[in-house]
C-alpha cells in the first residue's frame, strides 16, 4: 500500500511563515529596545550627585558633605538660582553637555557663583562664560602633570588625562594653566576676575565613580569643589532651555504632504466604493434554490484549487466513479469498496492491485498528477461500459 501525504501542515505552515516572521521581528526589537533603553537607564545620569553608578559622581560629593560642605544638588535653573542667591561664598559645578542653557542664561547663573567650575565645556558655552578660552582638540594621555601652582591641583599631582583640551587665547588674561599636554593645550585653566573665578576642566575622569580613586583624581575634585561653605551641583536639562516652543507639525511637514494624503483617502474611498458591495437592501430569494450541478462543480473546483487541495479534488471524484462503478456491475447500493474493486478488475481482466490503487491508494502531488488520475478514473469507467455493454 503507498503512503499518502496530506500538504495541509505544509500549506499552513507556509500561510502563517510571514506572521511567524513578523512577530519573531517585533519581538527582537522589543527585546533589543528594553534591553538598550534600560541599560541606560541603570547607569543613571552622566556626573550626576545622586548616581551612585560607575559614570555617576555620588562619591565625590558624599566625601564633600563629610567635610562639612553643604552640598545641594539643583535640578532646575530656578532652584540653582535660589541655592546660589543665600550664601556669597559659594562654588557652582556645572555640567552642561547638551547645551540647554543659552548666553544669558549662562551669564547670569554664574554671575552668581564665586566660584565657578565648568565641566568639557563646548564652543557656546566658553564665549559666555569664558571668551578668553577656546577649545583646542580631545586629549588622549592616560596621565597628565599639573605643572602649576594652583593648590588644587598642586595636590592632586597627577590626574587622568582623557578629555578635552583648551588653550588661552585672550591677550592680558589672567589665566592660570594646568595639566599641560603639549602646543600650549591645558586641560586645567582659571580665570581670575576680581573676587571671582571661572575654572574650565577637561578632565572627566576625576568626578567620575569609576575613576576618581585612580591616581591624584579624587584631590583634585575635592579641592576644586570644596573650597567654599557652599557647593551647588547643577546639570541642565531640557526644561531649563530658553526656547519657547518646537514647531508645530504644521511647520515640519512638507508642503506636498498634505495633497499627497488628500488624495489617497480619495483614492481609498473610491476603491471601496468600487471593489465593496453595492449600496441596496438584500436581495429576498425564495427556498429551496435549485443551483445547476455545473455551477456547484465549478465552484468546489475553485475552491479546491485555491487551497491546493488536490487529494480532496481526487477523493471527490474516486467517490462518484465508485458509486458508478458499482451500478455497471450490478451490485447493491450496500456494496463494499473491495466487491467493486474485485467486479471491476474481472470485468475488464484488470490487476486488483492496480484498481485498488487507482480508487483508493494514488495521492497527486501536482496538478499534472491530478490530471493524469481523473483521465484513469474515466478510462476505468468507459471500460467497464464496454464490458457491461451487450453484444
Amino acid at each position: 500500500m503507498t503512503a499518502t501525504t496530506t500538504p495541509t501542515i505544509r500549506r499552513a505552515t507556509r500561510w502563517s511563515l510571514f506572521w511567524v516572521l513578523a512577530a519573531a521581528f517585533l519581538v527582537i526589537v522589543a527585546v533589543a529596545g528594553i534591553a538598550l533603553t534600560g541599560s541606560a537607564v541603570s547607569r543613571g545620569t552622566p556626573f550626576s550627585a545622586t548616581n551612585p553608578g560607575p559614570i555617576g559622581s555620588m562619591a565625590v560629593a558624599e566625601v564633600l558633605r563629610q567635610r562639612g560642605v553643604d552640598v545641594r544638588v539643583a535640578g532646575s535653573l530656578g532652584a540653582a538660582r535660589a541655592a546660589l542667591s543665600g550664601s556669597s561664598n559659594s562654588t557652582l559645578f556645572l555640567v552642561d553637555p547638551g547645551n540647554y542653557l543659552d548666553d544669558a542664561q549662562l551669564r547670569g547663573i554664574t554671575g552668581l557663583a564665586r566660584d565657578l567650575v565648568v565641566l568639557t565645556p563646548g564652543f557656546a558655552q566658553l564665549r559666555a562664560i569664558a571668551p578668553e578660552i577656546a577649545q583646542a582638540g580631545t586629549v588622549t594621555r592616560a596621565a597628565l602633570r599639573s605643572g602649576c601652582s594652583l593648590p588644587a591641583a598642586a595636590r592632586a599631582e597627577r590626574v587622568s588625562g582623557a578629555g578635552r583640551g583648551y588653550r588661552v587665547i585672550g591677550q592680558g588674561a589672567d589665566a592660570t594653566t594646568c595639566f599641560g599636554s603639549g602646543s600650549k593645550v591645558f586641560s586645567l585653566i582659571r580665570l581670575e576676575s576680581g573676587s571671582h573665578t571661572v575654572t574650565v576642566l577637561g578632565t572627566s575622569d576625576a568626578f567620575s565613580n569609576e575613576h576618581v580613586a585612580e591616581r591624584g583624581n579624587a584631590a583634585l575634585a575635592l579641592n576644586l569643589l570644596g573650597a567654599n561653605p557652599r557647593l551647588v551641583w547643577y546639570l541642565p536639562t531640557i526644561d531649563d532651555s530658553a526656547v519657547a516652543g518646537g514647531p508645530s507639525i504644521a511647520e515640519l511637514t512638507p508642503v506636498w504632504v498634505s495633497p499627497v494624503l488628500a488624495l489617497l483617502v480619495i483614492v481609498a474611498i473610491v476603491a471601496a466604493f468600487w471593489r465593496g458591495r453595492r449600496m441596496g437592501p438584500l436581495v429576498i430569494e425564495n427556498l429551496p434554490v435549485t443551483v445547476r450541478a455545473s455551477e456547484t462543480m465549478e465552484g468546489r473546483a475553485r475552491l479546491y484549487q485555491k487551497g491546493a487541495a488536490r487529494l480532496r479534488a481526487l477523493d471527490a471524484l474516486r467517490v462518484g466513479t465508485i458509486d458508478r462503478l458499482a451500478a455497471q456491475c450490478g451490485l447493491p447500493r450496500l456494496a463494499s469498496v473491495d466487491e467493486v474493486i474485485a467486479a471491476v478488475a474481472q470485468l475488464t481482466a484488470s490487476d486488483p492491485l492496480e484498481v485498488r490503487s487507482l480508487l483508493l491508494d494514488d495521492a497527486p502531488r501536482t496538478d499534472r498528477d491530478l490530471v493524469r488520475l481523473s483521465d484513469r478514473l474515466l478510462e476505468l469507467e468507459r471500460s467497464v461500459a464496454r464490458a457491461t455493454r451487450p453484444a
